[in-house]
């Protein structure tokens, strides 16, 4: 395929906002996430609105808020505050609740509180039912001494796009360079195309790029070299779709994404197109929502016609957050 199929991928992303194929039975706890893919989608593809009844709009709104974990009079889910991934811990659906009830290994994640503030924002909430004193208490309590989340670079990520979003900031620290002037997983450990964009990501929200950034020309120079037709998310593996937007991303967001090869990389997403709407990892594999959505993040970091742009640093469409911007200030 050369050319764009959106009405295709409308009616995929469509579909599976609504019905998941039995296929992501086993990814049941990470469905906030998965609803995040489509409704990014839709709305990059701007049929976000059209697409979405406003009593569904509305309903999602309840059944997000309905993931959340509040703290409890007892200070019992002070570890715990932020969004579940889906409702498979079986509580009453209480989308009002102002606090809740401790119960043992019912906790947060926080890659789904970022997904689920960022659903929200997607379908026009203000997030006035946001616990935030509850969230920051969290990821405070999560951060370890040297910095990290559990030593790992997505969810210190997650933790400082949340902070981003609730525009509340107590401290958060970053080291995670690696010897090869990038970013890994954790301290010491091989460079790779997600951990890269999470890193840099952080350092940008937070406003610490300069400062952060070890060796900027060496980072750029790493990313540029995983690219053959598409990238790859390290050395000597093959191209995939997800690590256009990745890498993609981490050298826009450092002001040198005007080095890649665009062209090739544009052809490599479009050969990853399916029949049934949606972009596989490489040409010739079947969809999912992950890098179909990624896919479309990297088209429109090459502003493809007829997809809407990104707040790159936070991997969201921007129009969410100028609305949310533009509700803030007509509160103010």
């Amino acid at each position: 395929m050369t050319e764009l199929e959106r009405e295709k991928h409308i009616r995929y992303f469509g579909s599976n906002l609504r019905m998941l194929p039995t296929d992501y039975t086993e990814t049941e706890t990470n469905r906030m996430t998965l609803a995040f893919f489509c409704l990014s989608s839709l709305e990059l593809l701007g049929a976000l609105d059209k697409e979405i009844s406003e009593q569904n709009r509305l309903d999602w709104i309840e059944w997000i808020y309905a993931q959340q974990i509040r703290l409890d009079s007892k200070g019992l889910n002070r570890e715990h505050c932020g969004f579940r991934g889906s409702s498979y811990s079986g509580r009453a659906f209480e989308p009002n609740a102002s606090e809740t009830e401790y119960i043992p290994y019912d906790s947060s994640h926080i890659a789904s509180t970022y997904t689920a503030l960022l659903n929200l924002l997607l379908l026009g909430d203000d997030l006035s039912r946001v616990d935030r004193d509850g969230i920051i208490g969290t990821i405070k309590s999560l951060q370890q001494k040297d910095g990290s989340l559990e030593q790992d670079a997505r969810f210190l990520y997650c933790a400082c796009a949340v902070s981003y979003i609730l525009d509340d900031w107590r401290g958060l620290d970053i080291d995670l360079s690696t010897y090869e002037h990038t970013f890994a997983q954790s301290p010491n450990n091989e460079a790779h195309g997600g951990s890269t964009f999470c890193g840099v990501g952080a350092l940008t929200l937070m406003g610490k790029q300069t400062e952060g950034l070890i060796n900027k020309e060496k980072l750029i120079k790493w990313c540029l070299n995983q690219q053959t037709t598409g990238f790859a998310g390290r050395p000597n593996k093959d191209a995939d779709a997800c690590y256009c937007f990745w890498i993609g991303a981490a050298l826009e967001m450092v002001g040198a994404y005007h080095l890649v090869n665009q062209e090739n990389c544009r052809e490599f997403l479009l050969a990853c197109q399916t029949k049934i709407g949606g972009f596989g990892k490489t040409p010739g594999t079947y969809p999912d929502v992950m890098h179909s959505y990624m896919s479309l993040a990297a088209l429109s970091l090459m502003n493809y016609p007829g997809i809407g742009k990104l707040e790159v640093a936070i991997n969201t469409p921007k129009r969410s957050i100028e609305k949310r911007k533009m509700e803030g200030e007509k509160t103010m």
